[in-house]
């Protein structure tokens, strides 16, 4: 099985668990997320990450969405699945947003690890978005 498994500082990661539930189909086992909480300690984070990846096998393989790279949640998380022995099934990605936590979970089972990371950011979608108007203020 292929896993989607997102980390982020706060309520990020559950956020966007949350949203995602609301477009691809809630109670996914194959999609799941941990949050850093403020105040909570390097220690129980680690222990909460490896809860929720107990039971994935050595054959499965791991898309990881990180909202920082280089930050804790992300740093831990690798952690935690290199001890695991998943690191060389695991395609990690720093900077997440909901476009393209959809896009990892829509294409996941039909796109190889080594064309992820590309797959993933291809639909970031991150881009300014103008409206066009016709000279009078209207409402939008």
């Amino acid at each position: 099985m292929k896993y989607l498994v997102m980390v982020s500082h706060g309520k990020l990661a559950d956020g966007l668990h949350n949203a995602l539930g609301m477009l691809v189909g809630k109670d996914r086992t194959d999609i799941r997320s941990a949050g850093l909480e403020d105040g909570m300690g390097a220690d129980v984070y680690e222990e909460n990450l490896r809860k929720l990846l107990a039971d994935v096998r050595p054959d499965d393989q791991v898309v990881l969405l990180g909202d920082l790279i280089g930050g804790s949640p992300l740093t831990t998380a690798i952690g935690v699945i290199s001890d695991m022995g998943l690191l060389p099934a695991t395609v990690i990605i720093g900077g997440m947003n909901l476009p393209a936590a959809l896009n990892a979970a829509l294409n996941k089972d039909d796109t190889s690890l080594a064309d992820m990371a590309a797959t993933v950011l291809a639909g970031a979608e991150v881009r300014e978005f103008v409206v066009e108007q016709d000279g009078e203020d209207e409402d939008i």
